[in-house]
């Protein structure tokens, strides 16, 4: 691939949550900002929706890695899951004990000794679910029962939701009043500016090993965080691609027509750029991807 045209020693755009490439940006340290304080409180749910690629995944592994000893953490990335499905996956991830004669209701008890075990024990533990939006409504509803639990002076329980804006859009249904009146905090991720979004690729590029002049020149950066709409995960797409493109032209760094050829292969990205006058990058494109899966599965 081109790693080492460029000497790099790992591939600096993946799409894989890699807290190993987080970068400081402003919406994302305020994102945790905000779940830090709302966990010290100890009261109800706590809410972070963004749009498909803003980076809430990578943020909630950054969470969830940065917990204090103090904190027992439940984590289920796939809440598209009846009543008792999330009641099951709530046990696994706390570790209760069971065995499979148990019922819901048992279950339920079974959860919470656990819940009073760790309170008891001094710990906090938090429920986090990534894709939130996907929570079927009686699953929604299971959830707030799960926030009842309590002793006299604190929660035993805190949930922290993950979601599209499909969540804040559910939630905001008079059925779901009860739940949303729980809501004690809540961030909604903003997409980059060019300035973030240049800082964003050269710092995974740095990450990634890379040193050296940039390879991306402000224009190219500005092209691709307009391109992007400041979405993360499109900025990663299209910097792969152009990186893409100047290797495949044995270039030493993203020209603007690189840029652009990496736009008009990307269907959620664009520039209105006509397709016929970027026809042979999307060719060229083509032909490397194949060349790399070749070279990777020797097919």
């Amino acid at each position: 691939m081109y790693l080492q045209h460029f000497r790099l020693t790992e591939s600096p755009f993946s799409l894989t949550p890699n807290t190993g490439f987080f970068f400081g940006l402003a919406p994302h340290i305020e994102a945790l900002q905000v779940l830090q304080a709302a966990l010290q409180t100890g009261e109800g749910f706590i809410k972070v929706t963004g749009e498909v690629g803003t980076g809430k995944t990578l943020i909630c592994r950054k969470l969830i890695n940065e917990l204090p000893e103090r904190f027992r953490c439940a984590y289920v990335p796939n809440p598209y899951l009846t009543p008792a499905e999330l009641r099951w996956a709530v046990a696994m991830e706390l570790g209760v004990e069971y065995s499979k004669e148990v019922d819901q209701q048992q279950l339920t008890q079974l959860i919470q000794h656990k819940l009073v075990e760790n309170a008891a024990a001094g710990l906090t533990t938090v429920l986090v679910l990534d894709e939130a939006q996907a929570l079927p409504d009686d699953s929604l509803e299971a959830l707030r029962l799960f926030t009842n639990l309590e002793t006299e002076s604190r929660k035993l329980l805190q949930v922290v939701l993950f979601g599209q804006p499909e969540l804040d859009e559910r939630l905001a249904q008079d059925k779901f009043r009860q739940l949303r009146q729980r809501i004690t905090f809540s961030y909604k991720l903003r997409p980059l500016t060019a300035q973030e979004a240049k800082g964003y690729i050269n710092h995974r590029l740095n990450v990634a090993g890379y040193q050296g002049r940039p390879l991306f020149s402000g224009r190219e950066s500005q092209l691709i965080a307009r391109a992007s709409r400041g979405i993360p995960r499109l900025i990663n797409i299209l910097s792969h691609k152009a990186l893409m493109l100047s290797y495949g032209e044995g270039d030493d760094r993203v020209r603007v027509r690189h840029v652009k050829g990496a736009i008009n292969d990307t269907e959620d990205a664009s520039l209105h750029i006509h397709p016929a006058v970027l026809a042979g990058f999307a060719a060229l494109l083509g032909v490397l991807t194949i060349a790399i899966v070749w070279s990777v599965t020797g097919i």
